[in-house]
């Protein structure tokens, strides 16, 4: 069955999102547009006329990457149990910051905001402002349906933010870190319960 024309491009946005995460992997923040249009086999006008240029497809590639970051959050917002839902956000957050590859792109986006301030502030509002931002709703939505009683729903996705980034930098200094699933699943159920135990009714 053929696919429809918004099918085709949203594959062909995903194709050039894929393209640039892996050009800007490889050539740090500084990788051309042409470089990334080549990699995913469209012309730069296509690539341009997606996302108006190399800032609105990082902020893209970003916002992809906080969609699945998020998505334990979307899935519980039907009603789940709060601790199980914030767990599993916790093991999410917790495994995007502590593998190997994870620590690199975010050595990259440091460095990318040390030679260009402005991208520096693109990445973070699409990236770690969007998520808390996610956060503090569901929060209030959770608090709204009596589940949870947080009077500061941005300053508690702050909290929620630093109790789960506590070793990255450990792991941006190449130092160890328990980044083992059963560690991780341990520190994420203790994260989740000690939160919600601080913001129960």
């Amino acid at each position: 069955m053929p696919r429809i024309a918004g099918q085709i491009d949203q594959a062909k946005s995903e194709a050039m999102l894929d393209a640039a995460g892996a050009v800007i992997a490889e050539r740090g923040f500084g990788a051309s547009v042409e470089a990334i249009a080549r990699r995913a086999g469209v012309s730069k006008q296509t690539l341009y006329n997606h996302f108006g240029g190399k800032e609105g497809l990082i902020q893209a590639l970003v916002r992809r990457r906080v969609d699945v970051l998020t998505s334990p959050l979307a899935e519980g917002a039907a009603g789940g149990d709060p601790e199980t839902v914030l767990t599993a956000f916790a093991r999410v957050l917790i495994d995007a910051t502590l593998s190997p590859a994870k620590l690199s792109a975010l050595r990259l986006a440091i460095q990318g905001a040390v030679e260009v301030p402005e991208m520096g502030r693109l990445i973070y509002e699409a990236g770690a402002q969007t998520s808390r931002s996610r956060l503090a709703d569901y929060l209030r939505g959770e608090t709204q349906a009596g589940r949870l009683a947080v009077d500061d729903p941005e300053e508690a996705a702050e909290l929620f933010a630093a109790m789960t980034g506590g070793q990255r930098l450990r792991g941006l200094l190449g130092l160890p870190v328990s980044n083992d699933p059963a560690s991780v699943a341990r520190m994420s159920r203790a994260i989740a319960h000690r939160f919600v135990r601080a913001y129960a009714p």
